[in-house]
């Protein structure tokens, strides 16, 4: 047996192919000898030990000791495609990361809590730690990975990666994560807003499956939504398209952090939320969990505070249906938690203010990723800009 002769200069390129021949061989026959890859793909048994050996350090396949006829051999089984990648999920006070398959699965994760808000050049340089840390935990070599993709919870321009004065990260404004962690990773890595990545998501491999139509609608410090059309993310010219927190709402409202007054931020964003509150000290809910814990045992204020963020979240809600006539709007995010005392007010308030048209085949549900949309939504765009590579 002989391997493909090639032209003297390309062997790296003879290396890739002469590995994605044994990768396809254990694709379609599953688990194999080493002597069956070398009978199969026509490769010599050495140059197929040292493509499996270089396999199993990236952690692509397992091998393990068998016997064929009688004799000793090394039977070798695919655990994932080669090109593997990954996704950063950026909050304010914490950092995830996944390492992903070439089809956007997730096979492992770390997360630590961290304040991303206070630094954006330490938040990369923590996340590149994680990134680290995780790929050394599961013994995958860093030169697999492929392509990254990181959720931010702002606005990012298309065209030079910059997220936008608006995002809830106030000193992360006209900084370019995807350059930052690409430069210190070595690899390509995308940024994109985080309730995008969660419509995608969704539309994959959640409760948008099978829809053209989506709005998903990311409830936590601010409020951002992804719009899917046609089955396709819409981000509008400049990347800035479905801030709908920004929705003005109340010309005599509070302030927003965006300048103006009466935003739908400013009943739905969770610090907004907490602030409302009617009594505070000891024992009185700090956070938004707390907050729908509360509403749901009976708290009069509490629950006020949820039916008016319901009707305020479904006048916004109006104007998406009015002008993009979604079929189904997801909600996700821990205000979601309060269920029928959130989405009640919701149906009522949009009832009030849309096309009978628009809401005729409009189904309003929660998001069944939950927390992981962001992040399975970043493998999935880290895995198609693999393929294109």
């Amino acid at each position: 047996m002989t391997d493909v002769e090639v032209t003297p200069g390309s062997q790296a390129a003879l290396r890739r192919a002469n590995q994605q021949r044994v990768v396809d061989a254990l694709r379609s026959g599953g688990t194999l000898t080493q002597a069956e890859i070398a009978r199969g793909t026509g490769l010599s048994p050495a140059s197929v030990s040292n493509i499996v050996r270089n396999l199993r350090a990236a952690g692509t396949v397992s091998v393990r000791e068998t016997s064929s006829n009688g004799r000793r051999a090394r039977a070798v089984t695919l655990i994932r495609p080669p090109g593997a990648v990954v996704a950063i999920d950026f909050t304010l006070t914490a950092i995830t990361a996944a390492l992903g398959d070439s089809e956007g699965g997730v096979l492992a994760r770390e997360a630590i809590a961290y304040d991303v808000a206070g630094d954006p050049e330490r938040g990369v340089r923590r996340a590149v730690w994680l990134v680290e840390t995780l790929l050394g935990r599961v013994r995958v070599d860093r030169r697999t990975v492929v392509a990254a993709t990181a959720a931010v919870p702002g606005p990012v321009d298309l065209a030079t990666g910059e997220i936008g004065a608006i995002t809830c990260m106030p000193r992360w404004a006209g900084f370019r994560p995807g350059e930052a962690l690409g430069l210190r990773l070595g690899v390509p890595v995308t940024a994109e807003n985080d309730a995008n990545l969660c419509a995608l998501a969704e539309m994959a491999d959640g409760a948008g499956q099978g829809r053209e139509h989506v709005v998903y609608v990311r409830l936590g410090q601010g409020v951002g939504a992804g719009i899917v059309v046609g089955g396709a993310l819409f981000r509008g010219a400049g990347g800035t398209a479905g801030e709908i927190g920004h929705i003005g709402l109340d010309e005599r409202g509070q302030v927003c952090r965006c300048g103006n007054r009466g935003c739908l931020e400013t009943v739905l964003g969770a610090p907004y939320l907490l602030d409302m509150l009617p009594h505070q000290g000891e024992g009185a809910p700090g956070s938004v969990a707390e907050l729908v814990a509360a509403a749901e045992k009976g708290d009069p204020g509490c629950r006020r505070i949820v039916a008016e963020a319901g009707s305020a979240l479904g006048r916004a809600l109006g104007v998406l249906a009015n002008t993009f006539n979604p079929e189904l709007v997801l909600l996700g995010g821990e205000l979601t938690e309060a269920g029928e005392a959130l989405q009640e007010p919701v149906r009522r308030s949009m009832e009030l203010g849309t096309l009978g048209s628009a809401l005729a085949r409009l189904r309003i549900e929660r998001g069944r990723l939950g927390d992981d949309a962001a992040l399975r939504g970043a493998l999935l765009l880290a895995a198609r800009a693999a393929a294109n590579m």
